[in-house]
């Protein structure tokens, strides 16, 4: 499989547009959101939705979890940003996540 290519700013701002309640990280190589769910339970449940699908992408997340919130980094650290794995994987996040 070909290494990813980091996307450019013209791209990353178009993807961007496409994504509810992400931010780019302030040097544009990261992607960040925070999620909120009624429980641990919920939130547990999405890690493991997400963890499959990152398993199949082989593509994973920086995250962390305290009860019902998870932290998401996306990046893709071989390309040196953001590239459409991560757009993919935030794509596919919100939709586990029911957002």
């Amino acid at each position: 499989m070909a290494r990813p290519a980091k996307l450019d700013q013209t791209d990353l701002a178009t993807a961007m547009g496409e994504l509810k309640g992400w931010d780019a990280a302030a040097d544009g190589n990261a992607l960040k959101k925070s999620y909120k769910f009624a429980d641990f339970n919920q939130a547990f449940g999405f890690m493991s939705r997400v963890a499959l699908m990152a398993e199949r992408m082989d593509h994973h997340p920086e995250w962390s979890n305290v009860y019902n919130r998870v932290d998401v980094t996306l990046s893709t650290h071989d390309a040196g940003g953001v590239t459409e794995l991560d757009i993919r994987m935030a794509k596919f996040m919100d939709e586990a996540a029911g957002t």
